[in-house]
């Protein structure tokens, strides 16, 4: 069973500077765990089949119009019947004037009453991201993550490789940390990955023989950031002389992380191997591979050799220069 999880109502109160109208219970013991919201129009007027009562409940201008044309006995027996439901809250936005029945029925029911100014559209935008965001699934890798050229890249590797010093090494090259020893991957979309850190180790760095550094600290804040989306995964290893690497880059090597493939190279170490450098060009050809050109394709076309067909892997095809 996939865990859940949940954010607390007031970190969304504290985030969206939502005004409390009215509360039973302390926010910080409200946990929402629902990524969607509702808008109960439907609700309101008298329909509770296939109601989600987990998600936050959002009254916008056109809910709003639509009690005011009520009469008031059936207006108020609405409200009570829609609040009685147990929603984690309920959030009228545009600053709209709040009925009477709605402070009855939040307090006979013992749900969260809150009020916004903004429009209810750009509001659920933002609260949708937002809960999108921190209910994502997520899991915890060992690695590094860092962003290179826009591009977010996660190095992994065995304890020893070398991801710290590169790491290092990025930053002063004038590139962004955003964490080193375990990164907190979240999906945050169908298609997209977020890294982050952990709020208890953010920015720090690990070097042996020198021991625990702030990078922010000693960079500056600009060689630091919170999150970054994940576009690409470097797997460095010792290098293995057994071993044959990729050296064309036709090979479309991926990484699942929770269901998703992003895009992968496995990178070998020895002594002499410039590992910044490399992360450097290995973000630029990920980033013209996202607009449409591949280095190797090209190059096969321009010898006739795009045949699928003929090997590629071959030192002597490279050596022609």
């Amino acid at each position: 069973m996939k865990p859940t999880f949940s954010v607390s109502l007031s970190r969304i109160i504290k985030d969206f500077s939502l005004e409390v109208v009215a509360t039973a219970e302390p926010p910080e013991e409200i946990q929402v765990s629902a990524t969607e919201v509702n808008r109960p129009g439907l609700q309101l007027g008298g329909y509770f089949a296939f109601f989600d009562n987990t998600r936050l409940q959002i009254i916008g201008k056109s809910e709003h119009s639509f009690l005011e044309e009520m009469e008031s006995e059936a207006r108020d027996q609405r409200i009570f019947d829609f609040f009685e439901t147990k929603p984690p809250a309920v959030i009228v936005t545009r600053g709209l004037e709040i009925f009477p029945a709605m402070l009855t029925a939040a307090e006979r029911s013992h749900v969260t009453l809150l009020r916004t100014s903004e429009s209810t559209s750009s509001f659920m935008a933002s609260l949708i991201a937002f809960l999108n965001l921190h209910l994502a699934p997520r899991i915890t890798r060992h690695g590094v993550l860092v962003e290179v050229y826009g591009e977010g890249i996660l190095i992994l590797g065995e304890s020893g490789v070398g991801k710290s010093e590169t790491a290092i090494e990025l930053v002063k090259r004038g590139h962004r940390l955003i964490a080193d020893d375990a990164v907190e991957i979240r999906r945050v979309s169908s298609k997209s990955l977020v890294g982050t850190a952990p709020d208890n180790i953010r920015h720090f760095i690990e070097l042996r023989g020198i021991g625990i550094i702030n990078a922010s600290r000693i960079f500056g804040v600009g060689a630091v950031k919170l999150t970054e989306k994940i576009d690409m995964v470097l797997n460095l290893e010792p290098w293995d002389s057994t071993k044959v690497y990729d050296r064309m880059g036709l090979e479309n090597q991926t990484t699942e992380i929770l269901d998703l493939k992003v895009p992968s190279l496995t990178i070998p170490v020895k002594p002499g191997r410039n590992l910044a450098v490399i992360i450097e060009v290995a973000a630029m050809n990920n980033r013209q591979k996202k607009m449409g050109y591949n280095a190797a394709q090209d190059l096969l076309d321009r010898i006739g050799m795009s045949d699928s067909s003929q090997p590629q892997q071959d030192g002597w095809q490279l050596r022609v220069f």
